[in-house]
C-alpha cells in the first residue's frame, strides 16, 4: 500500500537563546551557549547549572499575544511557541486538523501549592489549555514517553496523517526547570557541576534545561521544510534508568527508520544525537552508530546549547536540525574536546558548510525508550 507523503514546516521555538528560530541560530552560529549558572534556593539548595528562560522576557513576550493572566509558565512557553505556526499556517483547526502536545512533566509544579490536584497538573488538562486557547476542536492527542516524546510526537503526527485519519497536526513540545526535576536527577548523582560536554572524555553529566518547540506536520508540500521519510521506536526493555549496553533498542529503531525510508545508512549526512554527556548515554549511542554503519557522519548534540530539555528536547533538536539541512551547514557540538566512547564518531568540532539531503534525529531515554526519524530535504516535490 502506497503511504502518503508527510512534509514538516513551520517550525517555532522558545529558549534561553531566544523567542523563534532566527535567534537560535544565530546563537548556535556563534557558539552561544543559553545555560548559566543558577543560584536559585527555590530550585535547589546549592547553586547549579541550567538553562533557563528569563522570567521577564517571557512574560513581556506573552503579553503581546494575550492578556490572560490564568496560564501557568509553562503553558505561556508552549503557546508562544505555537502561535507563530499556527498563524503563518493559515489551517483551519477543525476537520481533520490534529493537535499533539509533548511533554514528560508539564504543569508539575502547580502540585507544589495545592492539596487537591489541579486540572492544569494532568497532562489532557494542560493539553486542553493549550488547544483551548488556539480552539482546535479535535480531542488533543499526548505524548510523555520520557525523553524520546519531542521527537516520538513527529513519529505519531506523521502515522496517524498516513492513516488518513487527519491532514495536519500542529505540535508543541515543551517542559521547564522544576524543583522536582532538579531532584530526581541530582538523586542519580548524574548532574554536572559544569555546563555538560557530551561525546567528551571530560564530560561530568547532564545538564537541565526549559524549552518550549512547535512545528506543522501535514500533507501540503507548500511551505515544507522536509518530508519525514522514516521512523522507528523501539524499546530495550533494558532497566528503568539505563539503556542497553548494547544499543539494541536504538539501532532496531535507526534500522526501522532507514528501512521504511528506503535508504541505507550511507546516505545519511548528517545526525542530531541525543548526547546527554552521561557515561552510559554517549556511549550507547557510540555502539549503535557503529553497528548501524553510522559512525563516520558527522554528528552532534544540542545539550551543550540548551541544556537537557527533557520532552522538548527532540522536537527543538529536531528544529535546529532542520535549520543545519536548509543551510547545508552543520554546527559545533558546543564542549566537546576529546573523545570519551570506546568506539570512534564523527562529532562536530567546528561550524562547517557541508551538502545535507538526509538528516537522522534520534532520541533515548529512561524506560529503555529509543526514536529515529529520518527526514529529506525538499527538492523536486512542489
Amino acid at each position: 500500500m502506497d503511504l502518503r507523503n508527510v512534509y514538516i514546516s513551520h517550525t517555532n521555538c522558545v529558549t534561553p537563546l531566544g523567542f523563534d528560530v532566527e535567534s537560535n541560530v544565530h546563537a548556535l552560529e556563534k557558539g552561544i551557549s543559553g545555560i548559566s549558572r543558577q543560584d536559585n534556593p527555590a530550585l535547589m539548595d546549592a547553586p547549579f547549572y541550567s538553562g533557563v528562560i528569563d522570567d521577564e522576557k517571557l512574560n513581556a513576550a506573552f503579553a503581546a499575544i494575550s492578556n490572560g493572566n490564568s496560564y501557568t509558565r509553562l503553558e505561556k512557553m508552549m503557546l508562544l511557541a505555537l502561535y507563530p505556526v499556527v498563524q503563518k499556517a493559515g489551517i483551519a483547526l477543525t476537520g481533520k486538523t490534529a493537535f499533539v502536545l509533548s511533554t514528560t512533566k508539564g504543569n508539575i509544579t502547580a502540585l507544589q501549592h495545592n492539596e487537591a490536584v489541579p486540572q492544569e497538573a494532568y497532562l489532557q488538562g494542560l493539553a486542553q489549555n493549550i488547544a483551548g486557547f488556539f480552539g482546535f476542536s479535535s480531542q488533543p492527542i499526548v505524548v510523555s514517553n520520557a525523553c524520546v516524546s519531542g521527537i516520538l510526537a513527529i513519529s505519531v503526527a506523521k502515522r496517524i496523517i498516513q492513516a488518513g485519519a487527519y491532514d495536519h497536526a500542529f505540535i508543541v513540545s515543551g517542559d521547564e526547570v522544576s524543583k522536582f526535576v532538579l531532584a530526581g536527577f541530582n538523586s542519580f548523582q548524574a548532574m554536572s557541576d559544569e555546563p555538560c560536554r557530551p561525546y567528551s572524555a571530560n564530560r561530568k553529566g547532564v545538564t537541565l534545561g526549559e524549552a518550549a518547540a512547535a512545528a506543522l506536520v501535514t500533507v501540503d508540500s507548500n511551505n515544507a521544510n522536509a518530508k519525514i521519510i522514516g521512523d522507528g521506536s523501539i524499546n530495550d526493555a533494558n532497566h528503568i534508568s539505563g539503556p542497553s549496553r548494547t544499543g539494541e533498542g536504538l539501532v532496531r529503531s535507526i534500522e526501522s527508520a532507514l528501512k521504511e525510508a528506503k535508504v541505507s545508512a550511507d546516505a545519511i549526512q548528517y545526525i542530531s544525537a541525543h548526547g546527554t554527556a552521561t557515561p552510559f548515554n554517549d556511549e550507547m549511542e557510540a555502539i549503535a552508530f557503529n553497528r548501524t554503519g553510522l559512525n563516520e557522519i558527522p554528528v552532534n548534540s544540542f545539550k551543550g546549547y540548551y541544556g537537557h530539555t527533557l520532552g522538548a528536547s527532540g522536537l527543538l533538536e529536531t528544529v535546529m536540525g532542520l535549520e543545519t539541512m536548509k543551510h547545508n551547514r552543520v554546527y559545533t557540538s558546543l564542549g566537546y574536546d576529546e573523545p570519551g566512547v570506546s568506539q570512534p564518531i564523527n562529532v562536530i568540532r567546528e561550524n562547517k558548510d557541508t551538502q545535507v539531503d538526509y538528516f537522522l534525529k534520534t532520541a533515548s531515554g529512561f524506560g529503555g525508550c529509543n526514536t529515529a526519524v529520518v527526514f529529506q530535504k525538499i527538492k523536486n516535490d512542489r
